[in-house]
């Protein structure tokens, strides 16, 4: 296995993918009416990280959306085996583990994790909520 691969953080242009990702949703938020703010302050974890954005008014439920954008490589050692079983079962694990990381969110905010794997394949849900959004442009 080729070593810049070892791991998703060496991923050649993993963090230019999430910014240029995190900065198309931000941009169609604001195409649809919403207004967002990207990395909101009061929403950190306990390891100090905030979700990329919330919108500033309801999305659905009288809730606000806070979303969370990761770029995982699927040929990172830790994902190999997963990204064998299907196109896009390393983007719906990455899901699962952003879901559980914002958890404590649940109650007062609607958590959207958009997951995209660098070869292209994107989260179910993910999907679901871009064309939602899409509709509302």
């Amino acid at each position: 296995m080729h070593t810049a691969y070892t791991a998703c953080k060496r991923a050649p242009g993993r963090l230019a993918r999430h910014q240029a990702l995190n900065e198309l949703v931000a941009r169609a938020f604001v195409s649809a009416g919403i207004p967002v703010t990207k990395e909101p302050n009061g929403l950190s974890r306990s390891d100090g990280k905030r979700p990329d954005g919330l919108s500033l008014i309801p999305w659905q439920e009288g809730k606000p959306l806070c979303r969370d954008v990761t770029v995982v490589c699927p040929l990172a050692n830790s994902y190999l085996q997963s990204a064998t079983a299907s196109a896009g079962a390393v983007a719906e694990l990455a899901t699962t583990r952003k879901v559980a990381k914002y958890s404590t969110l649940k109650d007062q905010y609607i958590f959207q994790p958009i997951a995209v794997e660098s070869l292209g394949p994107m989260n179910w849900e993910a999907r679901k909520f871009l064309a939602d959004l899409g509709r509302k442009i």
